[in-house]
């Protein structure tokens, strides 16, 4: 199976987890079965201090999985290993139809430019990334050639990147 992979990508408040957030809800209302990628940027912890797992980690295991009847996570400390890659990450996922990647700005897949007027920045990404190929946004955007979305306009988007990435349609639909 092909992996198919389309990313989110702007500035910070731009309205980039929302988005992916709305994108994932259309898609798998659609049948599609998707996964998502998200980049921080800065010390995260998805474990709560106390907890079985948490002490496990504390006390120096590499890899710490939890596992239930409802979910199961495969937690690994780097302990100075260098950050994987994008590609790296994306080995290691579930076969499913689609990835949406957020943030990664500097990779090559293709990727969706979120814009808001609130954002921190509002420096154009795309001018200096070719793989940026649409816009969302919550204001016009002049002197463009790429297809621009309103940020909110969720179905259309979803529809670009399944056609863009050929993405077949589920079979359970």
């Amino acid at each position: 199976m092909t992996q198919r992979v389309f990313g989110i990508t702007g500035w910070k408040n731009s309205g980039k987890t929302t988005l992916t957030e709305r994108l994932v809800t259309e898609l798998v209302r659609r049948g599609y079965r998707v996964s998502t990628v998200k980049h921080a940027h800065h010390d995260f912890d998805i474990d709560v201090p106390g907890t079985d797992s948490f002490r496990h980690r504390a006390a120096g295991a590499s890899e710490v999985a939890i596992v239930s009847n409802q979910r199961w996570a495969l937690m690994h400390e780097s302990r100075g290993e260098t950050e994987l890659t994008l590609a790296e990450v994306l080995q290691r996922l579930s076969p499913c139809d689609l990835v949406l990647v957020e943030g990664y700005k500097r990779e090559g897949h293709l990727k969706l430019e979120a814009r808001r007027i609130a954002s921190a920045t509002r420096e154009p990404l795309a001018a200096a990334d070719p793989n940026i190929v649409a816009f969302a946004s919550d204001h016009p955007i002049a002197e463009t050639a790429l297809p621009v979305f309103d940020l909110d306009d969720i179905a259309s988007i979803a529809t670009y990147i399944v056609d863009r990435l050929n993405v077949p349609t589920p079979a359970s639909v």
